[in-house]
């Protein structure tokens, strides 16, 4: 993909603000007071066609205020080590403080591309103030509005510039990214799989630090395996390399075709499993769940069926995914996790011929056609697939603007009915015929 950008800085200069604008979603907690954001979040952002994603530092308050600094250097350390570019934001209200200069310290001496964003200016006067930055030795800055987005062009055009092209791969083999939480049984899951101890498992959450690639080539299937380090709250953080590894595993499930998201049945499916789903879906990955631990849960008749329907009340709208009860200790159902990825490869893979497509939709969407819309119809007129590694369709008609979500939806759930898509997220564009 387009690379990862990190959001450093002290408390309060309007981080999380700016990484709500740029991924063009509140998951941003934000408030006046400082230190509000506890965990951390990962984005996607896009401009001018340029894809990447964004991470918003803030809030790494371990304690009180007077141990900060010392917090803040650490994980700015971190970030300058595994992100593509940094935006290093500062407010022109408070002026250069001792904490600024602590970072710009750390900055001035990596060899990366750093942009000091001077936030919160949105008057002329505080232009002129926004001078006193050129202190802290890191040459040119930019002045934007995180409230109201002015000056964030000049900021993306010049960022974009710097962050590397999307790779070619050259290894045409499918990679499969085990991801999940800590001590979820993903480095146990892959020993298993792969016949020999390869990766160090203990009882103690976040053994894996880094993403690793194995090349599995047994039974008919081959592809590349990628364990990754686990991700979890901030608030559940006591060692400064558990951001780095939630940075490798964010480009790990970026570089893969499918995500094996595997999560302990005796914690539940809870919101943080949730977060790495989403955050698969966003990048438009194919996804297997995989409910590891399986042996430990007391069962009755229907589990299985009342376990699934409830892990994919929590996923709507997207619930055509594959679940898969498994024991690595076991060794239960762990190749029919595998044998469900390639699957879900394949489905990623799919190319529908535009006259299939046609004869199968068209007859669909004549007996029912969008509803009207400010008293304007829509007729869609015909429809095909893009040329790009996952499905994404285009519906060409006379009015686009007027087809709202909820009928996208339908339209996603045919393509679904006729079509196997299962596990992979599928995108529908309007388009003016």
């Amino acid at each position: 993909m387009g690379g990862i950008v990190a959001i450093v800085g002290r408390p309060n200069v309007g981080k999380s603000t700016f990484f709500n604008r740029l991924i063009k979603r509140r998951d941003a907690i934000v408030d006046e007071v400082s230190g509000v954001t506890r965990d951390r979040h990962y984005g996607k952002s896009d401009w001018n066609g340029k894809e990447f994603s964004v991470i918003d530092t803030g809030g790494y308050v371990v304690g009180s205020d007077d141990i900060f600094e010392q917090e803040i250097d650490k994980q700015v350390e971190l970030a300058i080590d595994e992100a593509d570019a940094i935006i290093f934001m500062v407010d022109v209200e408070s002026g250069v403080t001792g904490m600024d200069e602590d970072v710009a310290k750390l900055l001035r001496k990596v060899d990366k591309p750093v942009f000091l964003v001077v936030n919160k200016v949105d008057n002329t006067k505080r232009v002129a103030d926004a001078v006193e930055f050129y202190a802290l030795g890191l040459g040119e800055y930019f002045t934007v509005s995180s409230i109201n987005g002015s000056g964030t062009g000049e900021l993306l055009d010049a960022l974009v510039k710097v962050l590397p092209e999307k790779d070619e791969e050259e290894d045409e083999l499918p990679r499969f990214a085990v991801v999940g939480r800590p001590n979820a049984g993903k480095s146990s899951f892959i020993n298993a799989l792969i016949g020999e101890e390869r990766y160090i498992v203990t009882d103690i959450a976040g053994t894996t630090r880094d993403s690793i690639d194995t090349k599995y080539n047994r039974f008919g299937f081959e592809f590349n395996l990628v364990d990754t380090a686990g991700i979890r709250k901030k608030a559940k953080v006591k060692e400064d390399l558990e951001f780095y590894s939630v940075m490798r595993s964010i480009r790990s499930i970026e570089h893969c075709d499918v995500c094996l998201l595997l999560f302990d049945a005796t914690r539940g499916f809870d919101g943080q499993v949730q977060n790495i789903f989403w955050l698969a879906q966003r990048n438009n990955k194919g996804v297997v769940i995989l409910v590891n631990k399986w042996d430990l849960v007391e069962k009755e008749t229907n589990s299985v069926k009342l376990y699934s329907q409830k892990i994919k009340k929590q996923l709507e709208p997207f619930v055509d995914v594959p679940i898969v009860f498994i024991s690595v200790l076991n060794k239960q159902r762990i190749f029919k996790a595998i044998e469900t990825a390639v699957e879900v490869y394949k489905n990623r893979s799919k190319k529908i011929k535009t006259r299939a497509l046609n004869d199968v939709m068209l007859p669909i969407i004549e007996k029912k056609p969008p509803p009207a819309y400010k008293g304007k119809y829509v007729k869609i007129k015909f429809c095909t697939q893009l040329p790009t590694p996952y499905p994404q369709f285009a519906f060409f008609c006379n009015l686009p603007q007027y087809v709202r979500d909820p009928y996208k939806r339908f339209l996603e759930n045919k393509l679904r009915e006729h079509f196997d898509f299962t596990g992979v997220p599928i995108t529908i564009f309007m388009r003016k015929k």
